[in-house]
């Protein structure tokens, strides 16, 4: 008998080994700084993760100034924003007029990305993790505007989501990082 065959025959599938399976990494997953260095997420393992997809012309950008403030306020979390023009052309700038921008007028030092779509044929990644159930193992959700924002746990576990119009510093998102 062929040993592979003999040892595929005992082989047993359970939901736990699919559902592992299914479920990727985040902390795999390639994302560059905005000055175009890569960034190894796995070096946030330990910490909650905060992904908000910003945009500097927008009615949310103000948000900025929030976002900061948590990154400010809580050493278990890193705050990454990452910049999307795909809502109203909202974010047109080079990666040098929004690093000017986040600083100039929100004081922003916490990590900003490079420029990548968050929905659509294009769509990075890191954003089919966030919104696709099948490879972050626990829930579906698109996208539907700039600072919508994702948290992921110490683990790299997909814990929420929130639509824009919740605030940074709301008791919905603050109640996890306690």
């Amino acid at each position: 008998m062929n040993p592979l065959k003999a040892f595929v025959g005992t082989l047993t599938v359970t939901d736990d080994t699919i559902k592992q399976n299914a479920t990727e990494s985040i902390y795999g997953i390639a994302i560059n700084t905005l000055q175009g260095h890569p960034i190894n997420l796995s070096e946030f393992e330990g910490r909650k993760i905060l992904f908000v997809n910003v945009a500097s012309k927008c009615g949310f950008t103000p948000q900025y100034r929030d976002l900061q403030k948590l990154s400010d306020t809580y050493d278990n979390l890193v705050v990454i924003g990452i910049p999307c023009n795909q809502f109203g052309k909202q974010e047109p700038g080079t990666s040098e007029e929004i690093t000017e921008f986040c600083k100039v007028n929100y004081g922003v030092s916490f990590l900003i990305t490079e420029k990548v779509d968050v929905k659509g044929s294009q769509q990075h990644p890191l954003y089919s993790w966030l919104t696709k159930k099948s490879i972050n193992g626990k829930q579906n959700s698109s996208v539907k505007w700039n600072f919508q924002k994702y948290l992921v746990d110490e683990d790299g576990e997909f814990l929420d989501y929130f639509y824009s119009i919740t605030k940074p510093t709301n008791s919905r998102i603050t109640s996890y990082l306690k």
